[in-house]
């Protein structure tokens, strides 16, 4: 009875969290639930009217986004790249809580989004704008658990980023930005009280608006969805379940939802919610080396970005599938990570950029 509770629980705060994002509108995101680090497919929701235009105020907009240099209108397409890194929040099952103590870490993610898409299969690259968006993420992180019920967690990224797109001076060469700085601070409350195994837990925070959004050449060739920070305040909640199967096999399950409160300078992005369902095996053993495969399915779905600084016409906004092989190998106190993550279904809303497949590396320290 207790893990037939604990399951309906947990499915139904899973449920709420995915969809949420349905019900949420172009304006105002609604309030879900998250989860933590420790340890894309639905048709496409069509507009009821055409979104109406805003109005030809320059005060509206940056200078760079509504003129050439030589004063004259040169209006474009704002194309949406679908960065999609809240993905990278969910998975990694052996990293939930494990006792009182604590844990410091490196995480580099790496996605390479050059490949167009339009609903649910590629498109011609003729029809975006952006060509190229290649980021590594370098994240450091850490994670203390007072005691078995309450812990934190802060993680302050380092991202840099190479953006091919089409503007500079005659608005349709083909141009690389390329640029480093720091992404938005995570932090967030752990509570994993429930039972004496930390098998169930939820979590609550916020992302503080650190990233740098400004960045840009002279020519604003850089739109919002692009910059490495939002500038938003957003709300993190979620939560974890975590079952032992037998002795080697454990099975987990995680859900992160991402929504930002208000909008800065013309721009709120879309509210994000991530999941995560898997298992791994802790049987392989040699001295005081352990390894533990790891196989998990990833889901993903964000809403539309909105206001005047938004992808314009509508192209943001998805859902993806994704499957995640991985391998943990284990010399206390030091914990190796990596895994890849391959979409294998995935629906966006107008032409955005994805990426063929994604890498994670975490490098850890329990204390």
């Amino acid at each position: 009875m207790r893990y037939f509770r604990l399951i309906n629980l947990f499915c139904a705060a899973t449920c709420a969290a995915w969809l949420a994002p349905q019900r949420s509108s172009a304006e105002s995101a609604p309030l879900v639930l998250t989860p933590s680090v420790l340890g894309a497919d639905a048709p496409a929701r069509q507009p009821v009217a055409a979104p109406t235009a805003p109005p030809d105020d320059s005060s509206l907009l940056p200078a760079t986004d509504l003129q050439a240099t030589d004063g004259k209108s040169m209006e474009r397409p704002i194309y949406d790249c679908a960065c999609g890194c809240g993905i990278f929040e969910v998975g990694t099952g052996t990293m939930l809580p494990q006792g009182k103590g604590g844990m410091v870490y490196l995480e580099y993610d790496y996605q390479n989004q050059n490949i167009n898409w339009s609903g649910v299969r590629p498109a011609p690259g003729s029809a975006n704008d952006d060509k190229e968006i290649r980021t590594n993420f370098v994240t450091l992180g850490v994670q203390y658990f007072f005691n078995r019920s309450w812990g934190i967690q802060a993680e302050l990224p380092y991202d840099n980023r190479s953006f091919k797109t089409t503007g500079g001076a005659s608005g349709n060469d083909i141009v690389t930005l390329q640029w480093g700085a720091l992404g938005d601070l995570r932090l967030q409350a752990i509570y994993a009280g429930f039972f004496e195994d930390q098998s169930l837990g939820v979590s609550f925070g916020v992302k503080a608006p650190t990233g740098n959004f400004k960045h840009n050449n002279q020519y604003g060739d850089a739109d919002r969805d692009s910059e490495l920070g939002t500038g938003c305040t957003d709300l993190l909640a979620g939560g974890f379940f975590r079952h032992q199967f037998t002795q080697s096999l454990t099975g987990f399950a995680q859900v992160l939802v991402d929504a930002p409160l208000n909008q800065v300078q013309g721009y709120r992005p879309g509210l994000e919610a991530d999941g995560a369902v898997g298992v791994y095996f802790t049987g392989l053993k040699f001295g005081r080396v352990s390894i533990t495969p790891i196989g998990q399915v990833l889901a993903s779905e964000r809403g539309h970005d909105s206001g005047i600084n938004a992808a314009h016409p509508i192209a943001s906004g998805y859902q993806r599938l994704l499957l995640s092989p991985g391998l943990e190998i284990d010399i206390h106190p030091v914990m190796l990570y990596a895994d890849i993550e391959a979409p294998v279904w995935q629906h966006f809303s107008g032409d955005q950029l994805t990426a063929g497949i994604l890498f994670k590396f975490i490098a850890a320290y329990r204390f």
